[in-house]
């Protein structure tokens, strides 16, 4: 299934609302519950100790004065913490006998009883009432009547919790209008955020679109985000790579439709030679096979560059013999050495020397090494292999002239030809697979004659 796909932007915006808007419900939760509880222990437990306070008063009244000792000692003896408790009776009828003081609240429970016309008032413990604006919290309880015990009268002590439970009401508000200022100003600072990061994205896409239409053009991008700044810098190394890559592509093409067009020439005009009677046919044919013999060595020579060169080209490394691989690609030579009347010397050190590395380019680097060294020496090819701490080296050596002062900065250029060179190619290959092995590699001429091929490669 596909993945949906979204903007940055909306995603840092998700994430950052997320973070505001579930702990604050989580305080906003455990606020509520946790004033709620409070609120009603507090008044239930005010209610409690109003409640005691009158049942003791009332033990230690005489019968026929105990409504006005209740008055006089409540106001003096009931205990307040942050409510005040209020008191009224009323009789059976729920008739006001007694109150207190005569508050809006107090008017408001009685009318609220008497509309109601409760069957039992002692069903009434800690009842929460709303009315009107106002909340509060009610008990009711029946007193002893001494002088009438028949008569049944009820003491109602009730609280006003407006005040507390607004407060909590106001904190609420508050918190929302916190959370919205807190998440508009989160926007504004995602959304410059996600800009910051967006647009040089953005930049660098089309960027990467017009290295993909072939423009090599480096940019002159500069990022605040390092990591940004990293990126912009590796697409401008890669862009310098392709536009090298393809600098090298139009020139290796000029130069094989040069080296095939000599070859093609020659093939065509012997062979036009003999059509027309011009030539004598055997002579003819014999150079006409040498040439396609050299044309179909310049195809296989120039289909092996552009498989070194093609940077799609996957190439997988293995741990070979060192010396192995170099006496296999004598032993290929063998037969072109003989004709030659060349001999080969082996120098190597007496422990095997294991390599990491693509087994077939190193193979093809030596034969085209040995191979020139054939074409140049007298008598005598010196192959050697040696490894130190840090580097393995690879030389081959002939007896021949030597090479000329001015043509050795040259001789690994891609179709440069020294005297009796075939192609120019063989010795750019050499380069370009030690280059790919992180080694290189260098000529020199030696004191006594002759020239040594030496690659470096690295342990």
């Amino acid at each position: 299934m596909k993945a949906k796909k979204t903007k940055i932007r909306s995603r840092i915006l998700r994430c950052f609302a997320g973070i505001l808007v579930f702990p604050f419900l989580f305080i906003w939760i455990i606020f509520n519950i946790t004033m709620t509880q409070y609120i009603r222990i507090s008044a239930m437990n005010q209610l409690n100790r109003s409640f005691a306070a009158m049942s003791e008063l009332a033990l230690q009244t005489e019968n026929d004065d105990i409504l006005e000792g209740i008055t006089l000692a409540s106001a003096l003896r009931i205990a307040h913490d942050i409510f005040s408790s209020n008191i009224f009776f009323v009789d059976q009828n729920y008739n006001l006998l007694f109150a207190r003081n005569h508050s809006t609240g107090m008017l408001d429970i009685l009318q609220l009883i008497q509309t109601k016309m409760i069957t039992d008032l002692n069903l009434w413990q800690s009842q929460r009432l709303r009315i009107a604006n106002r909340q509060y919290y009610v008990s009711t309880h029946r007193m002893a009547n001494m002088l009438n015990p028949a008569e049944r009268i009820y003491m109602v002590v009730y609280v006003d919790i407006t005040s507390p439970m607004w407060l909590a009401h106001r904190v609420n508000v508050i918190m929302v209008i916190l959370v919205g200022i807190i998440f508009a100003l989160a926007t504004f600072v995602v959304l410059f955020l996600s800009n910051s990061i967006t647009r040089p994205i953005e930049k660098l896409c089309k960027f990467a679109l017009n290295i993909g239409r072939g423009d090599f053009s480096v940019n002159d991008f500069e990022f605040k985000d390092m990591e940004l700044d990293e990126l912009n810098t590796a697409l401008n190394k890669s862009v310098k790579q392709l536009t090298a890559y393809d600098s090298e592509q139009k020139t290796f093409f000029q130069n094989v439709s040069h080296e095939l067009r000599t070859p093609l020439m020659s093939i065509k005009c012997y062979a036009e030679g003999i059509t027309c009677g011009l030539m004598e046919p055997k002579g003819a044919s014999k150079t006409i096979l040498q040439e396609t013999d050299r044309l179909s060595e310049l195809v296989t020579e120039l289909l092996y560059v552009s498989k070194i060169d093609n940077i799609t080209t996957a190439y997988t490394s293995e741990k070979v013999n060192l010396v192995e691989v170099i006496r296999d690609c004598a032993a290929r030579q063998q037969v072109v050495a003989e004709k030659a009347k060349i001999s080969f010397s082996f120098r190597f050190d007496k422990d095997v020397i294991q390599y990491d590395c693509i087994r077939d380019l190193i193979s093809r680097a030596v034969d085209n090494l040995i191979s020139n060294a054939i074409r140049y020496a007298k008598s005598e090819v010196v192959l050697a292999c040696h490894k130190t701490d840090d580097h393995i080296e690879i030389g081959v050596t002939d007896d021949g002239d030597g090479i000329a002062p001015d043509i050795v900065p040259h001789v690994f250029e891609r179709f440069y030809k020294g005297s009796n060179g075939n192609f120019g190619i063989g010795l750019s290959i050499v380069k370009s697979i030690t280059q790919q092995h992180a080694g290189h590699v260098a000529v020199e001429n030696l004191a006594g004659g002759g020239a040594m091929f030496t690659m470096t490669l690295p342990t």
